[in-house]
């Protein structure tokens, strides 16, 4: 029997004062927190929050009881100065959205812009990604992709949006809502109906389904059931 690996006992570093740390929460599976976000949320002094309500209960869970103020699309400007001058006074602020990490199709990145102008410490504190575990599990190639967020949802715009990306090379990988997912199948089945589509939804959940097939193929599969969850969708690069 191999020896056991002699780790070194490494004490986590204290909190740094002035600094904006962005915390990855789960996206659906509670195992997915990290020892490090946990200690970050429970040693911050302010938790931004892009719903309290959701974060609450997030914090709840996990057993802490933390000042919070919401800091989401409509009031992140606004937020932003606060926050600024909370820092600026050697506070630590950690910022987290509803599920996986701020800033990515989440609020966040003003705030981060505006930490950054404003001279104080931004700090990553990484873990859940819908976009990297679709991506990973996906077997379409991940030398190259392109993440693109949501589409719009006016159609002439989302049509020009589209024709543009599906001229990129790599992968292309973007989020979209039960309500549109069928749409963009039938947008792809005109505009590239032979190119591989991965569909991701409900990841780290109960009901973590992943989808893959030509766009035609999986438009069927929803002829007679509705879309639910959110939904991760790839698409391969043409060959």
């Amino acid at each position: 029997m191999p020896e056991p690996i002699d780790l070194p006992d490494v004490k986590p570093a204290p909190l740094e004062p002035g600094t904006l740390y962005l915390v990855a929460t789960p996206i659906g599976n509670m195992e997915d927190i990290t020892l490090r976000a946990i200690r970050t949320l429970r040693d911050c002094d302010l938790v931004a929050a892009e719903d309290t309500r959701h974060t609450g209960m997030l914090l709840k869970r996990l057993g802490l009881a933390k000042r919070q103020v919401s800091a989401h699309k409509f009031n992140e400007a606004k937020r932003s100065a606060e926050i600024v001058e909370l820092l600026q006074g050697g506070g630590t602020v950690a910022m987290v959205s509803d599920a996986g990490s701020p800033g990515i199709s989440d609020p966040g990145q003003r705030l981060v812009a505006a930490v950054i102008e404003a001279g104080c410490r931004v700090e990553t504190v990484p873990g859940a990604c819908a976009l990297v575990a679709a991506l990973t599990a996906s077997g379409l190639a991940t030398d190259e992709f392109h993440f693109i967020g949501f589409l719009p949802v006016k159609s002439g715009q989302r049509a020009k949006r589209l024709a543009k990306l599906l001229e990129l090379p790599g992968t292309l990988a973007l989020y979209e809502s039960p309500h549109r997912v069928v749409k963009l199948l039938g947008e792809l089945v005109e505009h590239a109906p032979e190119r591989p589509v991965v569909l991701a939804r409900e990841l780290t959940k109960k009901f973590e389904q992943i989808q893959r097939g030509l766009p035609a193929e999986l438009l069927a599969e929803y002829a007679e059931r509705k879309p639910k969850g959110e939904f991760v969708v790839l698409v391969g690069r043409a060959d």
